[in-house]
């Protein structure tokens, strides 16, 4: 196994984080992207040099998503029905739920409560102390989607084409909203409007208060990412290998990039601050392009698909990739400064908080590193 350690100067741009969203404290990571806006930034230090602070495995379990942190906790869902709670110090069990179905979508966490949807389209509302049910609600297909938030209802989408939008409290329905395909994509939240990347090849624009339509802009073809948002573009690829920046509030394409080596699907949700927009890709590479113009700035080659979504922390961009690798990549230039091979296959994203990065792969274990002792 190759654990290099990372050896240069940390430096954190604290103004290249997003603004904090009501109930998201720094140093947690409750969303799938770590906010509402789906940046993947961190908002905390990382340390200079890892190592390995612990690790859990699930006997027969396999992660395709990220876990969620809050207060000290590591909330995870695996696609074997296991919802479990993890002390983020030593990496111990809390708690351990299992459920009849899987889960692929990632947990979402706010105020003492865990939401996440199954294999079955059933909605999950748990309690944070022990996994019980508050209450649960049933869509009509699988659900992908990681649910966001927005005042006091809970937003998530559903295989059956439909957004729902609940009362976060009680789980009764507010409104919801049809498209023409599946929703796979987690909602994304700015200001009082919704976007949906969808399999529909539309991003559709709603506004969170009524759920009507305020706008679509037609993508060419379907797509299951995340997008990511920031100023007045929203960020994502879809599976012709089309790279999109999209001005929200004009509903107009700013800019497109098509990926090389026969336009591969682009399965991994971007993150964004002001110096790059950054995403995995099929064509085995990490790619980062100018957020305003799209021109490529550098792309990391990795020996296979990169299909989970990179964060941003500091000057470095971390990810998994299809050859069991975390890596660690400097901002500008795009150059190695470290991985940790792990084995398996990583198709879920990074989580960073309290100065560790945690992430779990597809062979059942969750890992977390943290400054050497």
């Amino acid at each position: 196994m190759n654990h290099t350690l990372l050896s240069w100067p940390l430096l954190v741009i604290l103004a290249a984080a997003p603004a904090l969203a009501q109930g998201e404290p720094a140093s947690e990571w409750p969303l799938f992207r770590g906010d509402s806006v789906a940046s993947g930034v961190a908002r905390t230090p990382l340390p200079e040099k890892f190592e390995l602070a612990w690790s859990y495995r699930l006997e027969k379990g396999a992660f395709e998503n990220t876990p969620a942190v809050v207060d000290g906790v590591v909330y995870a869902a695996d696609a074997d029905g296991h919802v479990l709670a993890l002390k983020l110090e030593d990496g111990s069990e809390l708690w351990k739920r299992e459920f009849d179905t899987g889960f692929l979508a990632s947990p979402a966490v706010r105020d003492g409560r865990i939401y996440v949807g199954d294999y079955d389209g059933m909605f999950h509302c748990l309690s944070t102390k022990d996994g019980s049910e508050l209450w649960n609600y049933e869509t009509e297909a699988e659900i992908d989607s990681s649910a966001n938030f927005y005042q006091g209802n809970v937003l998530v989408g559903s295989q059956d084409a439909k957004l729902y939008c609940l009362d976060a409290a009680k789980g009764t329905e507010v409104w919801k909203y049809e498209i023409e395909d599946q929703v796979r994509c987690s909602p994304t939240i700015v200001e009082d409007r919704v976007f949906l990347a969808g399999c529909d090849s539309k991003l559709h624009i709603l506004d969170l208060k009524t759920g009507e339509s305020v706008g679509e802009v037609p993508i060419e073809a379907p797509t299951g990412v995340t997008p990511a948002v920031h100023g007045d573009r929203v960020f994502f690829g879809t599976e012709a290998g089309t790279f999109f920046a999209i001005d929200w509030k004009k509903a107009e394409v700013a800019w497109s990039a098509v990926e090389d080596r026969g336009s591969p699907s682009i399965r991994s949700s971007a993150a964004v601050d002001p110096r790059l927009v950054v995403y995995g890709s099929r064509a085995r590479k990490l790619r980062a392009l100018d957020p305003e113009k799209g021109t490529e700035l550098w792309s990391f080659p990795t020996r296979q698909p990169v299909d989970g979504s990179p964060i941003i922390a500091g000057d470095r961009v971390f990810f998994g990739a299809g050859d069991g690798n975390v890596y660690a990549v400097d901002i500008k230039t795009g150059e190695k400064l470290w991985n940790y091979e792990a084995g398996g296959r990583f198709l879920s994203s990074p989580a960073a908080a309290a100065g560790r990065l945690l992430i779990a792969s597809d062979n059942g274990a969750i890992y977390c590193f943290a400054a050497p002792k």
